[in-house]
């Protein structure tokens, strides 16, 4: 089966195929809001998206859907640019999922193809600050293995790193994320 590009592929996830994953496009930018406006107690993380998408740190066809069967946007995940010391990586934030279809496998589905996604686009490193028993399913460990800290205080096992070309040198230092994110 010849490989298709993920930036203009609808993927079917791991899981069987349940989830249909695919870039974002500009239709679904108010389903996008409304599931992180669902899954989080505020709406930050939807404002978030929603600032990263008219800042530089804004990657084309990173940002990335879970279908339900319907063809809704069951869950939503998002990599942008950020810098460790100077060099080159990227945030991923947020992740949501609708709250009714959460623990269903659409967010993990979302992340893997966002994953995918990244590496055949050559990227080296993925940063995220979240759940420390949530993320380690996809390879992240914690941050501080590579000498990478965040910017501001937070529990070590929380700020962790994922290698996707171990050919390329992993930078140590302080993160440096875009503005939108406030830090």
């Amino acid at each position: 089966m010849p490989r298709q590009s993920p930036e203009t592929a609808a993927e079917p996830a791991a899981d069987g195929g349940r989830w249909r994953t695919r870039p974002e496009t500009a239709a679904d930018v108010a389903a996008v809001r409304a599931v992180n406006l669902a899954a989080f107690d505020t709406p930050l993380e939807a404002d978030l998206v929603d600032a990263l998408r008219a800042d530089g740190a804004w990657l084309p066809g990173l940002s990335y859907v879970a279908e339900g069967p319907d063809g809704s946007v069951a869950a939503h995940a998002l990599l942008t640019r950020c810098h460790v010391d100077g060099a080159p990586a990227l945030a991923l934030a947020p992740v949501a999922a609708d709250p009714a279809l959460q623990r269903s496998g659409a967010g993990s589905a979302v992340v893997r193809a966002l994953l995918a996604a990244a590496a055949a686009r050559g990227e080296a490193l993925v940063l995220v600050l979240g759940h420390p028993s949530y993320y380690p399913r996809f390879g992240f460990v914690p941050a501080s293995r590579y000498g990478i800290r965040a910017p501001f205080e937070v529990p070590d096992e929380a700020m962790m790193a994922l290698v996707l070309d171990d050919s390329v040198p992993v930078p140590a230092g302080t993160i440096g994320y875009p503005a939108p994110f406030g830090v």
